[in-house]
This record gives C-alpha cells, sequence and structure tokens, in this order.
C-alpha cells in the first residue's frame, strides 16, 4: 500500500508540472532555457520519470505566475517516495532516424511545423520526390523531442517505394503498437480493433508520430490517433485534401539562395565557377543537389565548371542527376550499382552484397564505399547499406530487361549457407537436404553459438524477404532450403503461423523439384508447424505422409522422427498409451549409431511415460541417454532435464523437480530458447507450488506467460496454464486453480484450439 501511495503522490506532482509548463504557453526548449535546465531533464520532470530540485520548481512557478509554496507537502512526499505510477510504467522509445547532416534552408517551413506541434495534432507534409519532406519531418521530430516525453515513433509506409509493396494500415498499426510494448498476443488481428487499441494507448501519452511516405489519406486513415496530447506528422507525395483537421504544408523545390547554402555545404565548401548553373541543371531539388555535391567533395581538382561540363545539356531532372552520377562510375560500379535495385529487404551487409554480384568481400567493401561516397548508398550503421526510394528505382531501370535471377539465385545461396552454418550448432535431428547451387563468395565467422543467434536476428528480415522473392520467382531449391531452414529462428522465437505459411507457399517449389527427401522433409515440418499451433487434424496426415516418404527412401532417421512426432500428437490428445507404443516402434527401428536421434525419441517416450504415471521407467529411460545428450547440445539436455523434473515430482520430491527445472531454464537462457525457457520456467512454478512457495510460483508463472504471449503462441500458453492450474488445485488454492482454468479456456476458445477445450473444461469442473 506503501508503494502505491508512492506513486500516486510522484505521478500528481508531474502532472502540477505540466499544468505550470502549460500555463507558461511555452515549450519545453524554451522553459528549460528560462530555468536553466537541460530540456531533457525538464521532460523527465514532466513526464514523471525524475523529481526536479526544488529551486527548479520555484523557477517553473515563476515563469506560470504562480505561488510555489502549496507545492512544497507534495513535493517534499514525492522526493521521499518511491516511483512507481504510471508514467514508471509507460514504454518510451525514440524510434526516430538518424536527423540529416547539413540540414539547410526550409526555415518558414520548419517554424510552420514546430509551432503547428503546439495548437495542432496532425500535419501533412507534401512535394514531389526528392523534394525533401522526410528530412523537414525528422529533422523537425528531432527539435521536438523534449517537449513529446511520450516517445518517438517513426514507420515507413513505403507508399511509394519501388519494388516494394506498402505497408498496410493493419501492419503499420502492428509495428506501432508493438513500440509501445504490446506483446504480441495483446494486438489483435482486424484493423478496427488495432486501431482502437492505438487510440487507447495513445491517449495517455505526449508522443511524436511520423508516419513516413504515405500513398494517399486513406493509407493512413486509421493509423490517426484520436484524442490526446500527441503530434502526429505525415509526409507523401500527394496532398491529403480527405483528411479533416489536418494542416497542410506543402514543399516545393529550394529557393536558390537556400539550395546554394546546400550545395555549399553538402560539397564542403565553395569552388570557384557558376553555382547557380549547377543549381539549375538540378532543379533545386535536395536530392539531386546532394547527390551532384557529393561528386564534387570527392574531385578536389575540380571547379564548378568542371562539374557542369558533366552535366547533361537542357533541363534536368532527378533521374537526370543519377544518370549523371552514374556516368562517373567505372562499369563494375555501375554493375553494381543495378544489382543493389534488386535486393529485397531493407538492407544488405557486404557479404551478401558480395554474393549478389559474384564478386570477392574486398571487392564488394571497396565498391559498396564508392557509392556511398557519391551518395547513391547510404550507410546507416557501420555496415549496414541501403537505397533511397528513387535511387532504387533508378538502379532498377538500369536494366530492365535483364533477368533478375541468377543474382537472386546467389543472394539465396549466401543466406542458406548463412543458415547451415547455425545449423550445425542447433542439432536438427530430422534431414533438411538443401541445396546450395553456388558456395558465396565470403561467409562471416559462424562459428561461435551467439554470433550464429545473432547474426540469423539480425538478417531476419532480409532472409524473408529474400525467400518470397525465391519463391515469387521460382528459384524452387533455394525457395524449398530457406522455407525449411526457417524452422531454427521459428523454433525458439516463436512464430508457428509463420512457419507453416512460408512451408505452405514453397510446397509447389519442394513438389516441382520432383525430390521425395526434399518433398519429406517439407511434409514433416509443415505437420509439425500445425501440431505446435494446435491444429491436430490437418497434422497427422503430413506427418504420416512425410513418414511413408522417408520410409520409402530408407531415411530411418526421418521415420523414427516422424513417429515421434505421431507420437506426440496422441500425448496431446490424452492417449498415452498410443504414444508409448509408436515410441517403442522408433526406438527399436534406431540404428545404436544415431545417437541425436535416440535422445529425441527416448526423450519422447519419457514424456509419454510420465503421463501414464509410470515415474520410475521414465527415469531410468532418459538418464540412459543423458550423458550422450550432454555430448551433443545443450538443449538435448534441457529435454532429458524436463523429464527428470516432471517424474521426480510424480515421485513426490518436489526439491529435486525443482532443481531440474531450473537447470533446464538456465540452459535454455544460455542457449537463448525462449520457447522452452518457458516451458521450464512452468515446471519451475508446478515445483514450487508443490512446496508451498506461492509466491514464487506466481512468479515464474507470470515470466513464462510474457514469453509466450510476447511470441504469440496461444497454443503454449494454454499448455503452460493447464499444468500449473492443476498444481493449484492440487495444493488446495482453488481460487488460483479456477482463475488459471478459466483464463485457459478463454484463449483456446479464441484460437479454436478444441482439444485443449475440453482438458481445460474438465479442470473446471474438478475446482467447482
Amino acid at each position: 500500500m506503501k508503494l502505491e501511495q508512492g506513486g500516486k503522490v510522484h505521478e500528481e506532482l508531474a502532472g502540477a508540472l505540466r499544468q505550470l509548463c502549460d500555463v507558461t504557453g511555452r515549450s519545453l526548449r524554451e522553459l528549460a532555457r528560462e530555468v536553466h535546465v537541460s530540456s531533457s531533464s525538464l521532460s523527465r520532470y514532466v513526464s514523471g520519470q525524475a523529481v526536479p530540485p526544488w529551486p527548479t520548481v520555484v523557477a517553473l512557478c515563476k515563469a506560470a505566475g504562480r505561488d510555489p509554496r502549496p507545492m512544497r507537502e507534495v513535493w517534499e512526499r514525492a522526493k521521499d517516495g518511491p516511483r512507481t505510477g504510471a508514467a514508471a510504467t509507460l514504454s518510451v522509445r525514440n524510434d526516430l532516424p538518424h536527423d540529416i547532416t547539413a540540414f539547410t534552408g526550409r526555415r518558414a517551413e520548419l517554424d510552420a511545423l514546430l509551432g503547428a506541434a503546439r495548437n495542432t495534432s496532425v500535419v501533412a507534409i507534401d512535394g514531389m520526390g526528392g523534394v525533401g519532406k522526410s528530412a523537414l519531418a525528422v529533422h523537425a521530430a528531432h527539435l521536438l523531442t523534449a517537449d513529446f516525453p511520450g516517445g518517438q515513433l517513426y514507420v515507413d509506409l513505403h507508399g511509394f517505394t519501388p519494388g516494394r509493396e506498402r505497408v498496410e494500415p493493419a501492419e503499420a498499426l502492428r509495428v506501432l503498437l508493438a513500440a509501445l510494448g504490446l506483446p504480441p498476443g495483446r494486438i489483435p488481428d482486424a484493423v478496427t480493433e488495432r486501431a482502437a487499441l492505438w487510440r487507447s494507448e495513445l491517449a495517455t501519452r505526449r508522443a511524436i508520430v511520423l508516419l513516413d511516405n504515405a500513398a494517399d489519406a486513406d493509407h493512413v486513415r486509421d493509423v490517426l490517433p484520436g484524442a490526446g496530447r500527441s503530434f502526429v506528422v505525415i509526409t507523401s507525395r500527394r496532398r491529403m485534401v480527405e483528411l479533416d483537421g489536418v494542416q497542410p504544408i506543402s514543399l516545393d523545390v529550394l529557393p536558390t539562395q537556400e539550395a546554394a547554402e546546400l550545395f555549399v555545404e553538402s560539397a564542403g565548401g565553395a569552388r570557384s565557377g557558376d553555382v547557380g548553373e549547377v543549381l539549375r541543371r538540378c532543379g533545386n531539388l535536395p536530392l539531386a543537389i546532394r547527390v551532384a555535391a557529393a561528386r564534387l567533395r570527392h574531385r578536389p581538382a575540380w571547379t564548378l565548371d568542371t562539374l557542369v561540363e558533366r552535366l547533361r545539356e537542357g533541363e534536368l531532372a532527378v533521374s537526370d542527376v543519377f544518370e549523371m552520377s552514374l556516368r562517373q562510375l567505372d562499369p563494375a560500379q555501375r554493375r553494381m550499382f543495378g544489382l543493389l535495385g534488386l535486393v529485397p529487404g531493407e538492407d544488405i551487409d557486404a557479404y551478401a552484397v558480395a554474393a549478389l554480384a559474384g564478386v570477392p568481400l574486398a571487392n564488394a567493401r571497396s565498391l559498396l564505399e564508392d557509392l556511398v561516397d557519391v551518395h547513391l548508398v547510404q550507410e546507416p550503421a557501420a555496415g549496414r547499406y541501403r537505397m533511397h526510394d528513387l535511387l532504387r528505382q533508378a538502379a532498377r531501370a538500369e536494366d530492365a530487361a535483364a533477368d533478375p535471377v541468377p543474382a537472386i539465385a546467389r543472394l539465396c545461396d549466401y543466406y542458406l549457407s548463412g543458415m547451415l552454418a547455425v545449423k550445425k550448432l542447433v542439432e536438427i535431428v530430422i534431414s533438411l537436404p538443401v541445396i546450395v547451387s553456388q558456395s558465396p563468395p565470403a561467409l562471416p565467422d559462424l562459428a561461435d553459438h551467439d554470433t550464429a543467434v545473432d547474426w540469423m536476428e539480425t538478417e531476419w528480415g532480409n532472409l524473408t524477404a529474400t525467400f518470397l522473392l525465391a519463391v515469387e520467382l521460382r528459384i524452387d531449391a533455394s525457395a524449398v532450403g530457406l522455407g525449411q531452414l526457417a524452422l531454427i529462428a521459428h523454433a525458439r522465437r516463436g512464430g508457428m503461423a509463420q512457419l507453416r505459411r512460408g512451408l505452405e507457399v514453397s510446397m509447389p517449389a519442394a513438389e516441382r523439384l520432383g525430390e521425395r527427401r526434399v518433398l519429406a522433409s517439407h511434409r514433416y515440418l509443415l505437420g509439425a508447424a500445425l501440431m505446435r499451433m494446435g491444429l491436430l487434424e490437418p497434422a497427422v496426415p503430413e506427418l504420416e505422409a512425410a513418414r511413408v516418404l522417408m520410409a520409402a527412401e530408407g531415411d530411418i532417421v526421418g521415420e523414427a522422427i516422424a513417429l515421434e512426432q505421431l507420437a506426440e500428437v496422441r500425448l496431446y490428445t490424452a492417449d498415452a498409451e498410443g504414444a508409448v507404443e509408436l515410441l517403442r516402434q522408433a526406438t527399436a527401428m534406431l540404428p545404436a549409431h544415431e545417437a541425436a536421434a535416440r535422445v529425441r525419441v527416448c526423450t519422447g517416450l519419457g514424456q509419454a511415460l510420465v503421463q501414464l504415471g509410470k515415474y520410475n521407467e521414465a527415469r531410468e529411460v532418459v538418464s540412459e541417454v543423458i550423458e550422450t545428450a550432454r555430448g551433443l547440445d545443450r538443449q538435448k539436455e534441457r529435454g532429458c532435464l524436463d523429464v527428470l523434473g516432471r517424474a521426480a515430482l510424480g515421485l513426490g520430491d518436489a526439491q529435486s523437480a525443482l532443481d531440474h527445472a531450473e537447470r533446464a531454464v538456465a540452459l535454455s537462457r544460455a542457449t537463448r530458447h525462449p520457447i522452452f525457457e518457458a516451458a521450464s520456467l512452468t515446471d519451475t512454478a508446478v515445483a514450487l507450488c508443490h512446496l508451498g512457495r506461492a509466491e514464487a510460483a506466481s512468479a515464474r508463472h507470470a515470466e513464462a506467460m510474457r514469453i509466450l504471449e510476447r511470441a504469440g503462441e496461444p497454443h503454449r500458453m494454454v499448455r503452460s496454464l493447464l499444468p500449473y492450474a492443476e498444481a493449484c488445485l492440487a495444493t488446495g488454492d482453488r481460487a488460483a486453480a479456477a482463475q488459471h482454468f478459466q483464463e485457459a479456456l478463454e484463449i483456446a476458445t479464441a484460437h479454436d484450439l478444441n482439444y485443449l477445450i475440453s482438458a481445460v473444461r474438465s479442470g473446471l469442473i474438478q475446482v467447482s
């Protein structure tokens, strides 16, 4: 109770400070200068993140013309009390891109934008491509950061990005809600519901939201907030005349003086010659000016007249400026520029570029640096490269008739090779006959587990985009390989629904390849994904078909693992005896030297025996293979520990069960495997419950549910809620048991997990 009161007092002080700021009518930046504190400090004070010194409170009261004495008591209590109010729990993000260097001109437009932040909620900046809409919006947003302490959010809607589908409102809302800290499980599917939730969440914050590169008014209508004190900036090539209450700011080309200042700043200083002629040929467009100035900056011997000589005669559009830059490139640089236009992801690294172009890594790096120097490629972070939308369009126009398949196939081979390197460290038992047609020129060093996982996480967006392009271009072997290797990421980070969709869209490619081993693996993975989504009825025929194909190919390990998955389906439907029968069949067919597969099947057998109540036999089966598991990888050991812990609990030894479960949690954390971590956390919660440590059990259970909610795995959430609810019931906490059974029923019903609903209702009947 004391903590709750302290938080309320702290928020009371923050609210009073915000009222003082509002009374003055001045921005936080102006007030910060007047009361002699930094704008970031003042932002923390008014958002409730810190308590200001008393002299600062007095200075703010003086600026507002108010008596500070009535605030002294609230300030004293806030200063001495803990900070646990709402302001402490809000997620504060700054997702803005880097502010543009050498921002020049646009004084009137910038003042209008900064002023609008005080008296309106939405501004739309419109203008032609390359005119500097995004640069102005980002620059203003950085200047306004202190005035909007609730967060600075950014989404590129790709309304006019060549070669990219635009980001639809539903996806934009998902990204924004996730940026506010909402887990995937709390974000609804329908765009209308997402929009309502977005408005509700934003109403409690004072945030700035930048919606960049919108296609039209309909593109952003659902993303606009409702009531509240947030500020939205939209950029688009189209005017937002259909949106009521939106203040427009239209950008034209730069005035000559501002264009000249931008050119000189971007070129690194003045040069002799006629700058006016250069600007005329650049059309006074900021993007064109920067590209031309970059050429001059890296040519110390050139004068402006030299630059003018390189420009095409007549009127110069943005594409002409690009063409001028391209004419300065040698054939290798120009070829690289064209190839980069094919890149399907947001960005790319030098290793992937080397594969895309089929050149040595050192050559790729050198060519990338050349293109960065002339502003044909951006390097937003060290070693990561991307293209401006208009430049990407120009790159694709370089050789529009050329076949993109060879270059994209080489890029696919790079990502396939990287994922195979990751696969070596995680010991996937099932055979994945991935085909790499051409080894990439170079791969990063992925021999270390953490480095390999970091690479996979960094490249995940690019891997997904490349996979989809491979499907579209019918690069069948790559589409199948990338679709199957996605298992590595989804198994640890969640997302069985995404894995299923990827396998389904690439199934025709697997069938066209005509390789039974490839098709067997594809159908096995699809069946396993369906099962882990709780879709047992469609999972069984896929797994059975995979088993038949594997048997026909003489793939004994694959057949045994398919049987193990079919046994798991039976466990899901409480047919533990049927599961044991299948698992004993799988064990019998495995040769002794197939250690990894034997551990996997024995672990499954142990789980089935636990479900049958044969705890001693389960412990014996797993104890025989745990040393082998330790020699393979840490997740194999974790699987054994899960069985040993559940068997110990069944035998009445809750302390040993807790010890095993905590070791399993540690192994999953060490291998960065949150899905299995959540399962073992549930086991620790159950053991703690049986040991009478209800508070600690509740904390572990909540931690497991947070992980699964973030992963968007409702099936696993229900399967964690069930044993914990049963443990609460067994130890006499009927109220907690009823609560968790009810929560499980709501999730199972919402996601049509029909086979789980009956089990949950059975638990509710026991409670009642």
